[in-house]
């Protein structure tokens, strides 16, 4: 497979020319503030999940606009103060317990949040997307995009760091030692959170999407990134209000504004996050920083490599 971006020798340098919205800053402090007036209500109800050596429950808690949002929680048998956030890939959902086993098999808990309306791609969930949308191409990469109010990821991000309050709120997890990772759609979820919650112990981005989308959008030439061009390719004239909303969701902006340790991974055979897309956000991510990258790999990136580097790197914090 030839290399789909920058050569290998060019991509670790590369740095996105995105500016942030003079009113991103401002624009995500108000989102805040209208999610926290709202009570969390955060439930976690035991269940049998046929796992005898870890304690699994079922968690539901209020996310954006008080929608209900579920997710598992899963820890080893009689807790663990350490505590990772996971976020899932695009069009995935929570699936079952028993996908979620490493962080629990490492002596941490692991709450997983479900992506709300997703989960009939790969893996099932059970959150749904009360909210409608504008005409919008397959998918969901254009849901509401005709305004950062409205599009879909304002309410997803709003959900993620819910999820990250609502595993503080676990009895037995200290609040100073959650961590937040995923892959793809997750890792840039993870990326948005750090940009937006200021004192995580780490983040542990993998092969993140969401990040740098101007480029991506032309550069990548597998789906779901082509979702926006096939919508622009119909709304010709809807490209600089289409670019300005995907500003105030762009990984690279919020990565400008974290500062917990990170660990990145990118796989520069990647067709559906362009290499340099990634580092794009690693390159600008504010906090310590490290990289793990993969030459021969398309989107899969590192798996279980990046597993056994990510337990390393994280039991040193």
């Amino acid at each position: 497979m030839p290399f789909p971006d920058l050569w290998p020798d060019q991509v670790a340098r590369y740095r996105s020319t995105a500016t942030a919205p003079a009113d991103f800053d401002a624009f995500w402090a108000q989102t805040l503030a209208d999610l926290r007036s709202r009570p969390l209500n955060a439930r976690f109800t035991p269940v049998d999940a046929g796992l005898p050596v870890f304690d699994v429950h079922d968690v539901s808690f209020a996310g954006f606009d008080g929608h209900d949002v579920k997710g598992w929680f899963i820890a080893p048998k009689g807790g663990a103060a350490d505590c990772v956030v996971k976020f899932i890939g695009y069009n995935g959902g929570r699936g079952f317990a028993h996908d979620h086993l490493f962080w629990p098999a490492t002596g941490r808990s692991v709450l997983v949040m479900d992506t709300r309306g997703q989960g009939a791609g790969w893996a099932v969930g059970a959150t749904t997307d009360p909210v409608g949308s504008a005409p919008s191409q397959a998918g969901f990469m254009t849901k509401g995009i005709a305004a950062k109010e409205t599009y879909f990821y304002r309410r997803v991000f709003s959900d993620a760091l819910r999820a990250v309050e609502a595993a503080r709120s676990f009895s037995g997890v200290n609040p100073a030692r959650v961590s937040v990772c995923g892959g793809s759609q997750g890792g840039g979820i993870a990326l948005a959170v750090a940009g937006l919650v200021p004192d995580l112990l780490a983040v542990m981005p993998d092969v993140p999407y969401l990040c740098d989308f101007a480029r991506s959008i032309v550069v990548a030439s597998r789906d779901p990134y082509l979702e926006i061009a096939r919508y622009l390719s119909v709304h010709r004239d809807k490209e600089a209000s289409t670019l300005q909303t995907l500003s105030y969701f762009d990984g690279v902006h919020f990565a400008a504004r974290a500062t917990a340790p990170a660990l990145f991974s990118v796989a520069l055979m990647d067709t559906i996050c362009p290499p340099s897309s990634v580092y794009a956000a690693f390159n600008a991510y504010a906090g310590a920083k490290e990289i793990a990258s993969y030459t021969y790999n398309d989107h899969e990136g590192g798996g279980p490599f990046q597993e056994r580097r990510q337990l390393d790197w994280l039991s040193a914090l």
